[in-house]
């Protein structure tokens, strides 16, 4: 059983006490990291979330405390009172190495058993093991810099919103169901039988009512739901830095934002970031590096090579391009000595797994040529592709021949995993850009319609409304992301605010007015009163906390993550519920095993 703290009060924490404090009388709390009995005296690493200090238990102290000491193990919870004095050993790799302290009082407040997972960063236990035994895993001085981190991040994104007259208001966590976007997670109402609430995917309805309202500047740091599939970067339940703005067009929104990513990068990592940031069109992201959120730390870029090759022997390309698809390539520029066949082969099952049928390659080496395909090329041919690829000798040339998309997806990913495996990435780096002008709609092939790209109320560029009613897929919208090192970290849009634009936009996405009523109309009757234009932008805080952390796991940044399958190990949920909550919210669950 744990003593009780009595009179002593902690005057210190353990990562505080500098060569500065010798001789000063101190009371330390926190955990043992651990503890070495050398006999006649006993060493104790004591820690607390600010760091170590080394405890002294020796034979001037009196035997009852002494004896104390001697069943002290890991993880115990401590008070000690004592001296601080100056270590003979100093220990360069600790703040507080120059110091120890020499106990004099001691309470164990808490005893503790074996940990099922060590507390110290590299442990290499399973993310399993880690999130089952979260508290402990929180106990790491890494995780818990992560989150001090994350912390400060919170209060500079506050500071900064408010100093720019941007004011705070909480929107309700129960909201109406949303029919475009993610999955809801649903709340079944008790006193309203039958009928449902459901968890914000995002507040964008009630941010931009809350412009019609005439608040001009909002923000929220917010808690927001998605019933998706989960990876890395992404969580059911995630935080999103909420922004809205009146009177505001694309570059308003922008320049706001280019300060506030400046005083964000300043306050939590010491760098001035490039401003203005570069703004990319999307069409010319995806031309260039296959993707809309391009890590611009390397080079790599796409290279469209079918008007090379659409008339040629080799039937995989040409057949490619009379079906409407296309030939482009990838120079690894410098690096063909890098990879073997075998090397080359891992990067056909690589784009494999993004729909690409296979990959071509040509090797240029001090030997000459090395391609499976060259036979089928003629000289000339051959010669034009390497000019449109500026290739030289130890380069390595790489094509895929598909449907445009699968062209994208494929050698845009692979350009990232080429980096990886050359470690070309530097976390140092931190590389921004706007991308803009994202198509308004994307054709969805199982509803046989289009949908909207970012949300039915994302504004069109003017010179494209004329095309809504006849070239659908070529409008393009007042939309906007901002990527940081290849990953998206927030986005968002100029929304519609005219009532006949806003008609026009739900025909196009094949919404009746009987629909737009039912799914809308709270919103559609607010714009009858006098809407602002306005637009905003949200980034996801989580995901943000990571790329400052440089971690890859979103995981690491979140206090009591899910895991991939949704699910929380620590707390075991999701879970059954009782008969009688059921009948309360008139809900009978129906599960059908598979006969």
């Amino acid at each position: 059983m744990g003593e009780s703290m009595g009179k002593l009060r902690r005057t210190n924490m353990c990562g505080e006490l500098r060569a500065t404090d010798e001789g000063k009388e101190v009371v330390l709390m926190g955990w043992v990291q651990r503890e070495r009995n050398l006999g006649s005296i006993i060493f104790v690493d004591l820690r607390d979330t600010t760091g170590i200090t080394q405890i002294v238990f020796d034979d001037t102290i009196s035997e009852d405390v002494f004896e104390k000491a001697e069943r002290i193990r890991s993880e115990y919870v401590l008070a000690v009172k004592g001296h601080v004095r100056i270590r003979q050993s100093v220990n360069p790799d600790i703040p507080t190495g120059e110091i120890e302290v020499v106990a004099e009082e001691l309470k164990i407040l808490d005893e503790a058993e074996t940990p099922p997972i060590y507390i110290k960063d590299d442990d290499n236990v399973s993310e399993s093991m880690r999130l089952k035994y979260r508290y402990l895993d929180l106990r790491k001085p890494g995780m818990q810099a992560n989150l001090k981190l994350r912390a400060k991040a919170a209060k500079v994104v506050r500071d900064f919103f408010y100093e720019n007259n941007f004011v705070e208001v909480e929107t309700p966590t129960l909201t109406k169901p949303t029919p475009e976007g993610a999955r809801d997670y649903l709340v079944p109402s008790r006193v309203n039988p039958g009928e449902f609430y459901a968890l914000p995917q995002s507040p964008q309805l009630l941010k931009q009512l809350l412009m019609v309202s005439g608040m001009d500047r909002y923000y929220q740091i917010v808690k927001c739901f998605r019933d998706e599939d989960l990876r890395a970067n992404r969580q059911p339940e995630f935080t999103q830095i909420d922004i809205e703005m009146s009177f505001v067009d694309v570059e308003d929104v922008l320049e706001i934002n280019e300060k506030f990513l400046f005083h964000l990068f300043k306050e939590i990592k010491g760098i001035e970031i490039d401003l203005p940031i570069k703004r990319m069109p999307y069409k010319e992201a995806m031309e260039r590096f296959g993707l809309d959120k391009p890590d611009l730390r390397f080079g790599f870029e796409l290279v469209d090579i079918s008007d090379e090759v659409a008339e040629s022997e080799f039937k995989v390309f040409s057949s490619t391009i009379k079906n409407g698809g296309a030939v482009k390539g990838i120079n690894v520029k410098g690096y063909g000595d890098e990879f073997t066949r075998k090397g080359i082969s891992s990067l056909e099952d690589y784009v494999k797994t993004y729909g690409a049928k296979g990959l071509a390659w040509i090797k240029l080496t001090d030997d000459g040529i090395t391609s499976p395909i060259a036979k089928f090329l003629g000289e000339e041919e051959l010669e034009a592709i390497i000019r449109k690829m500026e290739g030289e000798t130890g380069d390595l040339l790489l094509f895929v021949a598909d449907k445009l998309n699968v062209v994208y997806d494929s050698l845009g990913n692979l350009r990232n995993e080429l980096a990886r495996r050359l470690n070309l990435l530097d976390d140092k780096e931190y590389n921004l850009v706007w991308i803009t002008e994202f198509p308004l709609f994307e054709y969805d092939e199982e509803e046989g319609r289009y949908v909207a790209k970012h949300h039915p109320f994302t504004s069109p560029m003017e010179e494209d409304i004329h095309l809504l009613e006849t070239n659908p897929e070529l409008v393009r919208a007042k939309a906007y992301d901002i990527v940081i090192n290849g990953d998206e970290m927030g986005g968002g849009s100029i929304r519609i605010s005219n009532s006949q634009l806003q008609s026009r936009m739900f025909k196009a996405l094949g919404f009746s007015q009987e629909e737009a009523q039912d799914k809308f109309g709270f919103l559609l009757e607010a714009f009858k009163y006098g809407t602002p234009p306005h637009g905003g932008i949200a980034y996801g805080f989580d995901r943000l906390i990571m790329t400052l952390t440089n971690r890859d796991n979103i995981r690491d940044v979140i206090a009591f993550p899910k895991t991939q399958s949704a699910t929380c190990l620590l707390t075991d949920a999701p879970t059954r519920v009782s008969e009688k909550q059921l009948e309360e919210t008139h809900i009978r669950v129906d599960i059908r095993k598979d006969e």
